[in-house]
């Protein structure tokens, strides 16, 4: 409400406006000022009383229109006031509907600037032809007033000719150039090669309130008015998003316990480095770190204490390599480090030298004087390798070598290490038989509801029943069925038997999901499908109940191969999961651009709940905005699966409810409901 003082000056006001226009009273279409300051109309022709629905002048100057107003319009308003008192010579023509008493009333507007008698800036409004406007015209000019989408209309030079309030608000200067407005010269070279064609891409802008990432739509057109080429941009602020990935991305590529870089990283960016120095004709060297007795400071102090040793080992690294992107924690207690470019191999042994003296010296661990020392194995690069799957494995075996010379010693890979060869020959030819001789059988392990404890299907985990050695890791034979290529003909047989025990199982009341690893040389398989398909069909099965886990190193080639074979088993029944997801690249665009369904957290993060709890709420998010399922492996306490209802996952499988049991024992789990069975 208005006091009595301002009532007095805001009725002064139309008085003196009143005298100043009264030629434009006779003006055959709606005219009026609206004052900015005021919120109200200080003076109005006869043609905008009737349009305004009021029966004098002073009535309608009276209505305090702001307390009708929208917060979108309100910045509109605000919008035009800022850009009047920049450039009092400009104008904008909108559609909008005004709603005196109520009653809406479609009108197309000319805004131009006006000063009021005490000096401030006011607005002239001329109403032209609202009696044209149709309903999709009105609609499509209230969306462009009040959506979030920042719309903007520039010429193919970058002069600005149009924005919507949402593009004005976010904008520096209301005469902004597009190039200004872009950060890096590459968006407008995009535009540029572009041409006539739409084009989407992500860019770092300048706003008003400093940077931002937008999600940019841009197509060439005519402007309405010139007639002249020009380009719409439409803008999605997608910030948010973008830092979550770049997070997502970061951990997806380093150890979260040390902050060094991970496995992934290693096949990925070091991969890279040796690429580089091969094509400079640089040498190098992979050396391969273990420490030793580490599992005794578990044992012994416990997880925490280890989980402290092996940060104050990461640091050393970090002090002694300085660039941190050539050093990695592959896992447990093992650290990668690549040197190069190198002179001579007396630098490696240097190199060695520091390592061991440094990474020997004691600590202080739970009040205690603790000390480890360093197991180290050496591949040079290229002598030994000119890949980094090739290195990384002479120098594993250079590593054991020095185990084996009592630890705490540095060995060079040589070619006379072949015991690990022969035996992995020994192993391939004992594969062969074992399939021959049918020793290979699927095992399941629950998968349990987090929340009632039911079990809702399995996993089959495959288990070699060795007639000598009893029952075999696969740990164990895996890696050597990859390697040889029996892994297809194993992943067959274990697909089969969980068709098979699904099938029984649903017969006898229990239709579970039951799924099935799948490794990336058996997906890389052409005849998948179609293998896949003739069992479930061979066998009386339904692919509906059958889950294949896929690791995320299936997706990194991002190509139209991958997408299709894995849309042809979706469309046949089959869902996909992302198995140890978080452990690898956790790209965000793998959850809209592959037909996933469920992805499974890495037991890593269970296991460190205390330092990992962020990463598993952002896991479970993700996957409840993508409207997938989420299973946690490896849960091993009471105290994990009660961490993972409060986080709301949906599942999880491990030893606190059961490991793998051979499927007539998984049949008298199914009478069993808790939290868990053993």
């Amino acid at each position: 409400m208005r006091t009595n003082r301002q009532l007095s000056a805001h009725q002064a006001t139309v008085a003196c406006l009143d005298n100043r226009l009264s030629e434009l009273k006779r003006v055959h279409q709606p005219l009026w000022v609206y004052d900015f300051d005021d919120a109200s109309i200080a003076w109005a022709n006869a043609e905008a009383l009737a349009l305004w629905q009021a029966e004098s002048l002073q009535v309608l100057s009276e209505r305090d229109l702001s307390e009708d107003m929208t917060q979108v319009v309100t910045m509109r308003l605000q919008q035009y006031q800022q850009d009047f008192l920049r450039d009092d010579s400009i104008q904008f023509r909108e559609y909008w509907t005004l709603y005196p008493n109520g009653d809406p009333q479609p009108v197309e507007i000319l805004f131009s600037a006006f000063r009021l008698n005490d000096g401030r800036m006011a607005m002239f409004c001329e109403a032209q032809g609202f009696q044209r406007l149709d309903n999709d015209a009105l609609r499509s000019s209230q969306a462009l007033l009040y959506t979030s989408v920042m719309i903007s209309l520039f010429s193919v030079t970058g002069e600005p000719l149009y924005r919507n309030p949402a593009a004005r608000a976010s904008v520096r200067s209301s005469d902004e150039h597009l190039h200004e407005h872009f950060i890096e010269d590459t968006a407008m070279r995009r535009l540029d090669i572009a041409s006539e064609q739409e084009v989407n891409f992500v860019a770092n802008v300048h706003v008003g309130s400093g940077e931002r990432w937008h999600d940019i739509s841009a197509r060439r057109c005519l402007d309405a008015v010139s007639g002249e080429s020009a380009w719409l941009i439409s803008e999605v602020d997608v910030s948010q998003l973008k830092a979550t990935q770049e997070r997502a991305n970061f951990l997806a590529e380093h150890d979260i316990l040390t902050g060094l870089p991970n496995r992934n990283h290693v096949s990925i960016v070091l991969e890279q480095r040796i690429l580089q120095m091969y094509a400079r004709g640089d040498q190098g060297a992979l050396i391969f770190i273990d420490l030793d007795h580490f599992k005794d400071i578990n044992d012994s102090l416990g997880h925490a204490a280890g989980d402290s040793l092996l940060v104050e080992i990461a640091n050393r690294l970090k002090h002694l390599v300085g660039d941190t992107d050539n050093i990695a924690r592959l896992g447990g207690d093992e650290f990668l480090l690549l040197m190069g470019p190198l002179m001579d191999k007396g630098e490696v042994d240097a190199r060695i030298a520091k390592l061991k003296q440094h990474l020997s010296e004691p600590m202080m661990l739970q009040g205690r004087n603790v000390r480890v020392t360093p197991s180290i194995g050496v591949s040079l690069f290229p002598a030994d390798g000119k890949n980094i799957n090739e290195l990384m494995r002479h120098a594993d075996l250079a590593m054991y070598h020095a185990k084996d010379l009592g630890r705490n010693e540095a060995a060079y890979f040589t070619q006379d290490m072949s015991e690990a060869v022969d035996c992995r020959i020994n192993l391939e030819s004992e594969l062969m038989v074992a399939l021959k001789e049918k020793q290979f059988s699927a095992w399941f392990q629950p998968r349990v509801d987090v929340q009632s404890g039911e079990i809702r299907g399995a996993e089959a985990l495959v288990r070699w029943v060795h007639p000598e050695r009893g029952i075999v890791s696969p740990a164990d034979f895996i890696p050597a069925c990859e390697d040889s290529g029996l892994i297809a003909c194993l992943g067959k047989l274990v697909l089969t038997q969980a068709v098979i025990a699904q099938r029984q199982w649903a017969q006898n009341g229990h239709a579970l999901k039951i799924s099935v690893n799948l490794s990336p040389v058996q997906f890389a398989g052409e005849t998948l499908v179609e293998d896949f398909m003739q069992i479930v069909e061979d066998n009386g099965g339904d692919p509906h109940f059958l889950e294949l886990e896929i690791t995320e190193s299936v997706l990194l080639g991002n190509d139209q191969a991958t997408i299709g074979k894995l849309q042809a088993l979706v469309d046949y029944g089959f869902h996909i999961a992302i198995d140890d997801f978080g452990t690898g690249y956790s790209n965000l665009s793998y959850l809209h651009r592959y037909p996933i369904s469920c992805l499974k957290i890495d037991r890593s993060f269970i296991a460190q709940l205390d330092t990992a709890q962020p990463i598993i709420e952002l896991i479970i998010s993700m996957a409840r905005l993508f409207d997938l399922d989420v299973v946690a492996e490896g849960v091993e306490t009471s105290a994990q699966l009660q961490a993972l209802k409060a986080y709301d996952c949906q599942e999880y499988q491990g030893f606190f409810y059961g490991g793998a049991v051979a499927p007539g024992e998984f049949t008298a789990l199914l009478g069993f409901d808790g939290e868990a069975a053993a």
